[in-house]
């Protein structure tokens, strides 16, 4: 797997509905591909059914074709009210290249790309002094 880097054409932020996302976990299981939920039942019991966002993160190549795309996941949780999650899942890339992208203007995605690699670096309330 090679990383996406800011510059490259297939970094993109979308937003992903919670039914899209149960597609992208059916494929991602009908592949057999490992970076996934490990079943639409376990998906469902952390997964709140409101809309998620999707950062790509590194593809996967064989032979210079793009086999997947490893991407970042940042969802409401269901068991807490206001906490999320971030996740990685593999998606096909036909499916990468149909979902709806909110990151066109390239100032936006500058300040989307920053903001989640800040959720994957951790966030935490703090009191301010």
């Amino acid at each position: 797997m090679s990383l996406i880097r800011a510059a490259d054409s297939d970094l993109r932020v979308c937003r992903v509905s919670f039914d899209t996302l149960l597609e992208i976990q059916v494929e991602a299981e009908g592949r057999g591909w490992a970076t996934r939920w490990t079943s639409v039942d376990a998906l469902r019991s952390q997964v709140k059914e409101r809309d998620l966002f999707l950062q790509s993160l590194m593809r996967e190549e064989r032979e210079g074709i793009v086999r997947a795309y490893r991407c970042l996941l940042l969802f409401s949780t269901v068991d807490h009210e206001v906490a999320g999650g971030v996740a990685t899942i593999d998606i096909h890339p036909a499916r990468f290249e149909s979902l709806e992208r909110i990151d066109r203007d390239p100032g936006v995605r500058e300040a989307l790309v920053r903001m989640f690699f800040l959720v994957v670096g951790g966030i935490s309330p703090i009191s301010k002094r």
